[in-house]
């Protein structure tokens, strides 16, 4: 997804893979413009999915 379009809607994006993985904290869904990587690696590691998966499924939502 383009860096943009997820900085704009992070917000909602965060409510709802709260919602979908309750063992997600605001830390771990805390998203710093240049640290995409970091983001992408705290949720693979907390969900136990490869980086494809955690970027498809923040895509989906």
């Amino acid at each position: 997804m383009e860096k943009l379009k997820i900085k704009g809607a992070w917000n909602e994006m965060k409510g709802k893979l709260k919602q979908k993985y309750g063992q997600l904290t605001d830390d771990d869904l805390t998203f710093a413009e240049g640290k995409e990587d970091e983001l992408y690696g705290r949720l693979q590691q907390k969900l136990g999915k490869t980086k494809e998966q955690v970027r498809k499924e923040i895509e989906d939502l």
